[in-house]
């Protein structure tokens, strides 16, 4: 979600805030274009299938709205077995475990979902940045809020090379963070996850959530005067989590909402778990 200039709100009359939510059609990206739109917002919804973002947009016609086709949207990157993913999340309370994963068999992975996984959470996001750093280097507040995921935190990579590229805040770079993506996919082509230390059940989503976490104290670092985190909404009632999870899209969309709305002195470069700032 990157939110655009009061400058161009002035010249073309606009409301004083305009935020463009990525991946909006639905769950989480929905409910914060109903959020902020409600706090006064004018809000640019958008989705990589249109149909689904026209769909989208009818349902919140009361409101001022723009669609634009953008190619950013979280996919997990494994085929989701709904009966045993659900039985393995009511055991657990929360998210499988890896553990409880393999034993449950919740998944199935693919070279070309992974690469899928990445193209989408990590690259596309990053492609969505970049495009808009020119509008945000034109506003009073420019934010960026890059949701990730609890699943993206470093402990949950066994690789310790992985971890020392990815954990180093202020020396990492773009084509470090692309070295490590790239070393991932050939050793999944090759059969070797498990050998090389990464994890085994929804491996391709949770490097890219770990990518997107480094990639945000990048920015942070490369734009002080932006204020860019990342964060973990939560476990949250989508489809992704065939809808088990403890709160609902709104209530993940709040927490995605107040780093959009953070004040001109509020904290960048970090990730957070819903309300609380983590480590990564």
């Amino acid at each position: 979600m990157a939110e655009a200039s009061t400058f161009l709100a002035a010249k073309r009359n606009l409301p004083l805030r305009v935020a463009v939510v990525t991946g909006a059609n639905k769950g989480i990206g929905f409910e914060l274009c109903r959020n902020l739109a409600s706090k006064g917002i004018m809000v640019v919804l958008t989705s990589r299938d249109e149909k689904r973002g026209l769909e989208a947009f009818a349902k919140l016609k009361d409101s001022v709205w723009n669609h634009v086709q953008v190619n950013n949207a979280g996919i997990f990157g494994a085929i989701l077995h709904q009966q045993a993913f659900v039985k393995a999340t009511e055991l657990a309370g929360y998210f499988p475990s890896e553990e409880q994963a393999s034993e449950y068999e919740i998944a199935t992975q693919t070279f070309e979902l992974a690469e899928e996984c990445l193209e989408t959470n990590y690259y596309g996001a990053k492609r969505m940045v970049e495009a808009f750093v020119p509008l945000l280097h034109l506003s009073d507040s420019p934010r960026i809020v890059n949701v990730s995921s609890i699943m993206g935190l470093l402990k949950n990579i066994p690789s310790q090379w992985a971890k020392e590229v990815l954990s180093d805040a202020e020396s990492v770079t773009e084509e470090q963070v692309d070295e490590v993506l790239k070393q991932f996919l050939k050793d999944f082509k090759e059969g070797s996850l498990k050998d090389q230390g990464w994890p085994i059940y929804f491996s391709a989503y949770t490097l890219s959530k770990a990518a997107m976490n480094a990639y945000t104290r990048i920015v942070a670092n490369k734009y002080p005067s932006f204020l860019v985190n990342s964060i973990g909404p939560g476990f949250v009632k989508t489809d992704i989590t065939c809808n088990t999870g403890v709160l609902t899209a709104a209530e993940g969309a709040e927490n995605v909402a107040r780093l959009a709305l953070l004040p001109n002195d509020g904290p960048s470069g970090h990730f957070f778990l819903r309300k609380e700032v983590s480590s990564f």
